[in-house]
């Protein structure tokens, strides 16, 4: 990993936050009732950081290798128009994805947990991942969080994005402000 005035830096660049979700955005278990339907916990902080991060003018986006309806449904609460899911090969995903979106690699930061990350992660401005990472994985990434996939670090990297970018007193100053006498 790198020193945090080297990934600040890189982290000025980004328009594209690009998610993995399992390990990512929830927990990384794979939770399934007798009847075999999915379930997933995702964290209503990393919800808010998401949404946060979206107005200061940055993008975000979900590629998963999982296909589930629970993943749709909450790609579209938080106003994420662009999800990829079932898709093992997430570089080429990626690629796919930046082309439609006029980006360059150098302008992503990725963030994911496992082996099927790595090619993404390689290329990007930005990669990242979460301290249960693959070993492997934790080798290539510039920023590594504190915090457990599904336990805040995605709020984490929205908040290291916006600081980043000078954005972040702008989205704190919406909640501090006060029409109170």
């Amino acid at each position: 990993m790198l020193e945090p005035s080297y990934y600040l830096e890189l982290a000025c660049h980004i328009r594209l936050l690009v998610l993995d979700v399992d390990g990512v955005m929830s927990d990384g278990k794979l939770y399934f009732t007798d009847q075999g339907v999915e379930l997933k916990a995702f964290n209503s902080l990393d919800g808010q950081g998401i949404k946060m991060l979206q107005r200061s003018g940055v993008k975000v986006a979900i590629i998963t290798g999982r296909q589930s309806s629970i993943v749709a449904k909450r790609a579209q609460d938080l106003n994420i128009e662009s999800l990829i899911q079932g898709r093992e090969d997430k570089l080429v995903a990626l690629s796919e994805m930046i082309a439609r979106m006029d980006l360059h690699l150098h302008q992503v930061a990725y963030m994911g947990d496992d082996l099927p990350d790595l090619p993404a992660i390689r290329k990007v401005g930005l990669g990242i991942t979460v301290p249960n990472a693959s070993p492997e994985l934790k080798q290539h990434v510039a920023f590594c969080t504190r915090r457990q996939g599904g336990d805040g670090a995605v709020r984490e990297v929205c908040e290291l994005l916006m600081q980043a970018q000078n954005t972040w007193s702008d989205q704190l100053a919406v909640y501090l402000k006060s029409d109170l006498p």
